[in-house]
Formats: structure tokens, sequence, C-alpha cells
């Protein structure tokens, strides 16, 4: 899968989650970027990931994830 095609689908999912449609994402934001993402929902979107992606990330995976680039690079490397 495309990182581009995982860009998407992660934006949906965080959008979903914090309830912003029109959320716009770029590769370097964070947590810290986003209104309405904090511990609890950080905990939705990993569980979105998993099931969007038919993955299953590990604690080091969800460590590395400092931002959505990070989060596009991790999942790309799981679906391989």
């Amino acid at each position: 899968m495309e990182k581009d095609e995982i860009f998407v689908r992660l934006r949906n999912i965080i959008a979903d989650v914090v309830k912003n449609p029109g959320l716009q994402l770029t590769d370097d934001m964070s947590a810290h970027d986003v209104d309405g993402w904090d511990s609890i929902s950080n905990m939705t979107i990993i569980s979105g990931i998993e099931s969007t992606f038919g993955i299953h990330l590990k604690m080091r995976d969800i460590v590395h994830m400092k931002n959505i680039g990070d989060m596009c690079s991790i999942i790309q490397k799981r679906i391989a």
C-alpha cells in the first residue's frame, strides 16, 4: 500500500475520533497539534489503525510514533 493511501486512511481515522471531518494533517503534525487528540483518544486511534489496516502494533511501534509521518511509516512496514 502506498504512503498516500495510508495517509488518507489515517487522516480519516483521526478525524473520526476527534470529531473533526475537515481535519487537515501534515507529516510533521503530532497529537499536540490536533484539538481533541488526548491520551484517551490516542488509544482509540491506535485501535482504529489496527482494525483498519489489519495489523497489530507493538508497544515499541507506538512509542516510535512521534508524528503523522512516523505513523504512516510504521503502518507501511507492518503491512509489508
